[in-house]
């Protein structure tokens, strides 16, 4: 609770300091700035002819003109020049008395300053300026005209003693709210921190845990992320803010506030196409965890599985992220290019080219990541799992959306592109089974045989050592058929995956020791050869 009500006193202060400035009037309080392409800094194209630009008295956009793009910069330039030969010469009298007329001249309009017995053309009112705001051009000198004699009185007033001591005292209280927010926002920032690096711990030491909370921690640490750096980015963004703040407030300092946002403007919006994608990649990764969350909950996992799943999971989410960042990145590279002035219609044209000459070059590799990611929302085989794909068999190493790689029995690594898959055995998928086929000779005592095949199976089902890896009891199916190699008796074991081979193993070693303590043969491969009277009398 003390938590947020630190926060909102903050907020509230802030608030309380801001809100009644930006109502005041123009003459005590500058503009807070907007960094957007519509305000009196960043003036827009009037149209596709057209250009406009600003003339500034401290800073202040007073009058807007216009003009072709060639001509438009001589003529600011001297129209800036003529205003501030003006304002000295009118800051240094004691009079706040300022005259600002206009006289019709043809078509067009002169507009003059005078001050005391000083008079000084400004500029001329033409059809490009009053087009500007769709007004006459005796209308649009009026304008101007009343635009320009506040300005000036305003300016000399805010030469006064009295309001550059109001402008610091309201300068040394936005200083003393930026400190205040700043230990505040420095202890959020703390907070965050120690709060990412707990859940980072935890996570670490629940790795063997379900894939539930697995899921769950690591949305917690993606909020934890964005959390933290959004203290940061507030951080620094306040200070920023409230700089350009201070040094508005001053006619001395104006021009640095137009100054670093002019400067800074294509940077600043670079910076927030950045952060956006930043922050929206972030979001994404935790809408990829909630919907692989949703998987999980269809799935009544036992321990066995969870290690399975969870490599699934983590396959489907790991190709998502990256899927998303592509896209992310791709759209806030564009972005940034359009908000910095490119047009990206031509280049949108040529990587649209490019694209599909790519996929045209790049068929296989289509398909292969298209097969590859069925095959791992499918679940058809995962890293660990024991397949056979073609004629290789062999432990599945490695799996992305374009190969897969086994190691066979030989310890060689089999590499098959993805699209080349078409029929997949896996030997290894949730659980496993032993079949064996144990041969019985026809002259052994087949009542003690199976008595002993049941024993044995038996015994190692509930043996310490391999009961664990025994998920159902033997399934004894008797005397499976009569073959060259005697009478086969035919035994099921479940087993947990890649536990068949070492079960059946011990369990031939079991059964060879069992019949040789009974007495009994195993049957070998063994044919007769029946010879017939006449082939006898004949020889």
């Amino acid at each position: 609770m003390k938590r947020k009500h630190l926060i909102l006193a903050s907020l509230t202060a802030i608030l309380v300091l801001f809100m009644p400035l930006r109502s005041s009037v123009q003459a005590q309080v500058p503009f807070i700035p907007d960094f957007g392409g519509n305000n009196p800094i960043i003036l827009p194209q009037a149209s596709d002819e057209t250009i406009s630009g600003c003339i500034r008295l401290d800073g202040r956009c007073v009058v807007e003109v216009a003009g072709n793009e060639s001509d438009l910069p001589n003529r600011i330039r001297e129209i800036q020049q003529r205003l501030d030969n003006i304002t000295r010469y009118y800051f240094q009298q004691d009079s706040d008395e300022v005259t600002v007329r206009h006289e019709q001249i043809g078509a067009m309009s002169d507009i003059y300053v005078e001050v005391d017995e000083l008079e000084i053309r400004l500029l001329t009112v033409t059809s490009q300026d009053a087009n500007l705001r769709a007004m006459s051009i005796e209308q649009r000198a009026e304008h101007m005209t009343r635009r320009l004699e506040q300005g000036l009185v305003r300016a000399k007033q805010e030469r006064e003693q009295s309001f550059l001591i109001a402008q610091g005292y309201r300068s040394a209280i936005a200083l003393g709210i930026l400190i205040i927010a700043t230990f505040v926002l420095y202890w959020l920032e703390r907070q965050s921190k120690e709060q990412k690096n707990s859940l980072h711990a935890s996570f670490k030491s629940t790795s063997d845990a379900g894939i539930s909370t697995q899921i769950y921690q690591n949305q917690q640490q993606q909020l934890a992320e964005i959390k933290h750096r959004g203290v940061q980015i507030a951080r620094w963004g306040m200070w920023l803010g409230g700089l350009l703040y201070i040094v508005g407030l001053f006619p001395y300092t104006r021009f640095l506030q137009v100054l670093i946002i002019n400067v800074f403007r294509i940077p600043f919006r670079l910076f927030i196409v950045g952060l956006v994608v930043y922050f929206l990649i972030r979001f994404s990764f935790i809408l990829i965890q909630k919907f692989t969350s949703a998987l999980t909950n269809n799935y009544l996992l036992t321990p066995e599985a969870n290690l399975r799943l969870q490599l699934r999971i983590s396959t489907i989410s790991s190709v998502a992220k990256s899927i998303v960042i592509f896209v992310l990145v791709v759209a806030g590279i564009l972005l940034g290019l359009s908000v910095s002035g490119i047009n990206i219609g031509p280049l949108l044209a040529g990587a649209g080219l490019i694209g599909v000459a790519i996929s045209l070059a790049s068929q296989n590799l289509i398909r292969d990541a298209i097969n590859g990611f069925l095959i791992i929302l499918e679940d058809q085989y995962a890293v660990g799992d024991v397949v056979g794909i073609g004629e290789a068999v062999g432990v599945v190493e490695a799996i992305n959306l374009r190969i897969t790689q086994l190691r066979d029995t030989e310890g060689r690594l089999v590499t098959i592109p993805n699209s080349e898959i078409n029929t997949v055995i896996n030997y290894t998928s949730n659980w496993s089974q032993v079949d064996l086929r144990i041969p019985i000779a026809y002259h052994a005592d087949m009542e003690k045989a199976i008595e002993i095949v049941k024993k044995t199976s038996n015994d190692l089902a509930t043996d310490n050592d391999w009961r664990r890896d025994i998920l159902e009891p033997p399934l004894f199916l008797g005397v499976d058929e009569f073959s060259n190699q005697g009478v086969i008796i035919r035994v099921w074991i479940k087993t947990k995956p890649l536990k068949q081979w070492p079960i059946a193993r011990e369990y031939r070693r079991r059964i060879k020791i069992a019949f040789d303590q009974a007495g009994l043969d195993l049957a070998l491969p063994h044919q007769k050869i029946w010879i017939s009277s006449e082939e006898k009398a004949s020889n």
